[in-house]
């Protein structure tokens, strides 16, 4: 449940007042840590998660689990839109750190093959992920890793997307 909060918190919009203020960049050992909402700066502060890090030139932007909220379905199509909604959520963090899916070096994506959140095989979810991946990235593309795992912080995660970013550093 407490991944869900996350989730929802990551994705909660920010009010009028409270966005003027956003991106928060707090400076860290080697770079900074970049906050790209209210709802990650208190994730940030109640559960020591940052949403980015960049140390150098290179950033790291924590998981974002693809997930099934309450009444959505388990069928590839619904499970593309949750992936979209993911990457949405990537493309913010992405844009307030100055970067965008071109500058991603490295996916690393861990994958619950078989649970109770997606009906259908391994590889229909795969090919789903993997077309709404499409709409991301453009060749060249990046390095992925792809990995099969029995479970995600959250109960109705299906997939945690991390992504490592080649993306200097931006002058004030």
């Amino acid at each position: 449940m407490r991944a869900l909060t996350i989730a929802a918190l990551l994705f909660c919009a920010a009010s009028p007042a409270a966005a003027q203020d956003f991106p928060l960049r707090i400076p860290a050992p080697g770079g900074e840590v970049i906050l790209p909402s209210a709802g990650a700066k208190k994730a940030h502060d109640e559960w020591r998660y940052a949403a980015a890090r960049r140390v150098g030139d290179t950033l790291y932007i924590s998981g974002v689990v693809i997930f099934r909220a309450k009444d959505e379905g388990t069928d590839a199509a619904a499970f593309k839109l949750q992936v979209r909604r993911g990457f949405e959520q990537l493309k913010k963090t992405l844009t307030a750190s100055g970067a965008t899916f071109a500058d991603v070096a490295m996916i690393n994506s861990f994958h619950v093959w078989d649970g109770p959140n997606f009906k259908g095989t391994k590889d229909e979810q795969f090919a789903a992920f993997e077309e709404v991946v499409g709409e991301y990235f453009k060749p060249p593309y990046s390095a992925w890793t792809a990995v099969g795992t029995t479970g995600l912080l959250g109960e109705t995660g299906i997939v945690e997307i991390q992504l490592i970013v080649h993306s200097p550093a931006r002058k004030p």
